[in-house]
């Protein structure tokens, strides 16, 4: 088979989606309502004497101040669901794909039939000639997840546009979808195929996010199985992808998955800015037009401050998110295999 098999049983590519899938799900019914108020702090605009700096607070003061408190801080939630699943479900399983095809292209070329069996003893002492199976790298990481993460966003571009102008909006609002289906059916009507792509060039860009993530994630996580090993924890296993399996604990990928996506986030939050100004509604008349409109427009109006404009929920929303996808992904990437035996 294509596939190579976990220990257990079960394809590395199922493993991968259905660890996505279930980290993407679980993540999403957690955080939904800092995204939302991440998200209406992001295209809030600010005009010097007639508006004061919108705070994390005061959006949230009011979303739980209207007649249906719960329904207003989880408006939106079928299509983040949607979006999230299928995006980490997706990202996990090109990534494996994108590995399994980096580590080919490094392995040594293989005869074409296997040598003949020769004596206990000169086999023992031509083992250590046997060249060691290629691992990836930091920078192998960094394209796998970049090469998966184009195939995510042109995959599921049109559902993000979806959610931004769902929570970005109360439902009683002029032009506010009432729901995920309605809102496709009005995107398409006033807007053509063109409106589900709004703001993918700088999505694409963001693909960098994820590539930094795991360019950090991976290899850290491959460090800290080789130092547990070596003070008496179990003996990693590596997959066919070159990872480590099994010997990476709760707390340890608490403490990595920090790391890595406060490195990420560090380098690519202002791209999260202009792409949700990109894909709002009116979006040239109220931001500007195209990547650099939006970009000259909002440096203009708001400096630098402006392209970190929800970054403190931005933080608060992503920490508990991560944790949770992490913590998901890496348990049931475990015990599945063990399941489908």
């Amino acid at each position: 088979m294509s596939d190579a098999k976990h220990a257990g049983g079960g394809s590395s590519a199922l493993v991968e989606t259905v660890a996505g899938l279930s980290a993407g799900t679980m993540a999403v019914l957690i955080v939904h309502p800092l995204d939302i108020i991440k998200t209406r702090m992001q295209i809030h605009r600010s005009t010097a004497g007639h508006s004061a700096p919108l705070s994390a607070i005061a959006v949230a003061r009011s979303l739980l101040q209207t007649p249906h408190p719960v329904a207003a801080l989880y408006r939106g939630l079928a299509p983040n669901l949607v979006g999230n699943a299928t995006s980490w479900a997706s990202f996990f399983f090109f990534k494996s794909r994108a590995e399994r095809a980096i580590l080919a292209l490094k392995a040594p070329a293989q005869p074409s039939s296997p040598p003949p069996p020769a004596a206990s003893a000169s086999s023992s002492s031509s083992s250590s000639s046997v060249p060691a199976a290629p691992r990836l790298t930091a920078a192998d990481y960094f394209v796998a997840s970049a090469l998966a993460g184009v195939g995510v966003q042109v995959l599921t571009n049109p559902i993000w546009v979806l959610k931004t102008r769902m929570v970005s909006s109360d439902r009683s609002a002029a032009g506010a979808y009432p729901g995920m289906l309605s809102g496709a059916r009005q995107l398409l009507r006033e807007e053509g195929w063109r409106g589900f792509y709004r703001g993918l060039g700088i999505s694409l860009f963001g693909v960098s996010h994820g590539a930094v993530q795991f360019a950090v994630y991976e290899p850290a996580k491959r460090w800290y199985t080789t130092w547990r090993q070596g003070h008496g924890g179990d003996a990693p296993r590596e997959d066919a992808g070159g990872r480590q399996r099994g010997v990476v604990t709760n707390e340890a990928t608490l403490v990595l998955s920090t790391a890595s996506k406060l490195t990420a986030g560090a380098v690519t939050y202002p791209y999260q800015v202009v792409r949700s100004r990109l894909q709002n509604y009116d979006a040239e008349a109220r931001f500007g037009k195209g990547i650099t409109g939006v970009v000259a427009r909002l440096w203009r109006e708001e400096g630098w401050r402006g392209f970190y404009r929800g970054l403190m929920p931005g933080v608060i929303r992503v920490l508990p998110a991560t944790w949770v996808t992490f913590l998901v992904y890496e348990n049931v990437k475990y015990y599945l295999p063990q399941w489908l035996e």
